[in-house]
């Protein structure tokens, strides 16, 4: 497993709390490009319409070596592969109040390439600070430890 992309703002702006993976559906230049890394995840999010999920506004460069493509679309919104009880659980859930499902890495697997997305709750302001603290103390206490 090779991980290609990681959504480190969604890390920061929502509390995770159940991971999922799925495929998701790509041209094959598209591939090429996500392979080689062209591929940006903030700002991106999945919705579930007509019983699909998709993800939006995730942007993969267009390949460098594909030649002339007019009418290619970064950002344009793409299927996500999942099992049915997946896809009712994922509904349920967007039903909750306050809970959204975000992308939260991109990664080969198999040769395949695979997203993580995320059943999250966003955080406030006061939270996020809380959580930085917490992460810079464990950090003073296990540089402490490491010197002695």
């Amino acid at each position: 497993m090779t991980v290609i992309a990681k959504n480190k703002k969604a890390l920061h702006n929502y509390e995770i709390l159940e991971k999922l993976e799925a495929g998701i559906v790509l041209t094959g230049q598209e591939v090429k490009s996500t392979k080689q890394g062209h591929i940006r995840l903030q700002g991106s999010h999945v919705r579930i319409q007509g019983g699909e999920a998709w993800l939006h506004h995730a942007h993969i460069s267009k390949y460098r070596h594909a030649g002339n493509l007019p009418d290619y679309d970064p950002e344009r919104k793409r299927k996500l592969l999942l099992h049915k009880k997946e896809l009712k659980y994922l509904i349920g859930k967007t039903k909750e109040k306050g809970l959204t499902i975000t992308p939260i890495s991109v990664y080969t697997k198999r040769n395949k390439i695979k997203i993580e997305i995320a059943v999250a709750r966003g955080r406030k302001t006061q939270d996020k600070r809380e959580v930085i603290k917490k992460r810079e103390t464990q950090r003073k206490i296990h540089r402490a430890l490491r010197i002695k």
